[in-house]
């Protein structure tokens, strides 16, 4: 296979999937900042749409259409574009996908109406998935030593995007407007851009197949490697019980007996945040121990975070406050701690498939996300928060059989 032209600009050489070295800390960090700036163009405008549906004159329930575009976008780009990666160079494909995702924060920034904002929104989501671009680039950089730990790294940056987007934006939307917040977040990618131009290396493609065959080959991925199977499923699982906490605990705290604003639904966003930085050591142990021992230390330490939510109802307020601020970080650690292993299991599947692979892996994840989500909307309406966590807690155990049985 030939080997792509280098731009004339200072990048380092092209490499292949095969090719890894230790990689200087500042490009870890910039693929880290990259993958966590680019997730979190999904979530700012939730907190927003409060303030937004009054300034563009809207109501609510179509306002409520922004994030499910975004969403089904980012779901779209997983599927359709994620797997380009092993078809084309990632380089060019990530210089795209960060030039199309200023172009649609800026025209939702700009949206009069939302007629316009909708499909900025559908476009946002569909170029954000330049995260999951970066995500097997860090694995095919780093040497097979510090694979884990760097993909952790990496992973820690689009967890924490993930989870500081939505404070972020409330915060800025409060003092600055809703639409100065998709200016910020347009500048913030417009400057990842130039980052991942200068500092990047090219990559050679490891297939040539067609684009229908690419997508079609997803298909074969998932009957030939029971391992992929295994990931994603336990993953998906881990996901439903992540959603349904974070989809359904401002409407709790907004309740009754907390009464709280969303302000406090966005600082245990915090306290996920600072599970989530344990990502780099769930990866280290993977690279240690192997991935299976991680696995199933987070499936066990998510369930076992559920089923302790479960019980705060019968607590006095405080302390069902500070159990919820600890279960948000210890399931958050646990599911964490299992995506770095199941990637570490997974991109040592087949080098050259990694970009499909991946995609395989955060469909599943999605999947469980959306239907974590509504379930436990119902759950909460019909039986309380109990509900809720105890259905989280049988998603969670239900990942630990998964990697437990053999």
């Amino acid at each position: 296979m030939s080997s792509t032209k280098v731009l004339p600009h200072p990048v380092a050489p092209s490499v292949t999937p095969a090719q890894s070295h230790a990689l200087p800390r500042s490009l870890i960090g910039l693929m880290a900042t990259g993958a966590g700036l680019s997730v979190a163009s999904l979530y700012y405008s939730q907190p927003m749409l409060g303030v937004l549906a009054g300034d563009i004159g809207a109501s609510g329930q179509a306002t409520g259409l922004v994030p499910t575009l975004t969403q089904l976008g980012y779901a779209l780009g997983i599927l359709l574009l994620a797997p380009l990666g092993d078809r084309h160079d990632r380089h060019n494909i990530m210089l795209i996908k960060a030039a199309v995702l200023v172009l649609a924060l800026l025209l939702a920034g700009l949206s009069p109406s939302l007629a316009v904002l909708l499909p900025a929104s559908l476009l946002i989501g569909l170029s954000a998935t330049l995260a999951q671009d970066i995500v097997p680039v860090a694995a095919t950089l780093a040497a097979e030593a510090e694979r884990g730990k760097v993909v952790g790294t990496v992973m820690t940056g689009l967890l924490t995007g993930i989870l500081l987007s939505r404070v972020i934006s409330g915060v800025v939307a409060e003092q600055y407007g809703w639409r100065a917040m998709f200016f910020i977040a347009a500048a913030s990618i417009l400057c990842i851009g130039l980052a991942i131009r200068r500092y990047l290396p090219r990559f050679q493609p490891s297939t040539t197949l067609p684009y229908h065959a690419l997508l079609g080959s997803l298909l074969g991925l998932w009957r030939q490697h029971r391992a992929l199977r295994r990931a994603a499923i336990a993953q998906g699982l881990l996901s439903v019980g992540f959603s349904a906490f974070w989809s359904t605990l401002a409407i709790m705290l907004h309740a009754s007996p907390f009464h709280m604003g969303s302000a406090a639904a966005g600082a245990f966003g915090l306290a996920g945040a600072a599970g989530a930085l344990a990502a780099p050591l769930a990866g280290h142990l993977a690279d240690r121990k192997g991935p299976e021992v991680v696995t199933r230390a987070g499936a066990a330490l998510a369930a076992m975070a559920f089923v302790m939510l479960s019980l705060a109802p019968m607590l006095s307020l405080n302390t069902q406050l500070g159990l919820l601020a600890a279960g948000a970080v210890l399931f958050d650690l646990g599911v964490q701690a299992s995506l770095i292993a199941h990637q570490a299991v997974i991109y040592r599947i087949d080098p050259a498939a990694r970009s499909r692979l991946n995609a395989v892996l955060f469909v599943c994840m999605f999947i469980g996300m959306s239907l974590g989500s509504v379930l436990a909307s119902m759950l909460l309406a019909g039986y309380g928060w109990s509900a809720v966590t105890g259905f989280a807690a049988l998603a969670s155990l239900l990942a630990l059989l998964v990697r437990c049985r053999r």
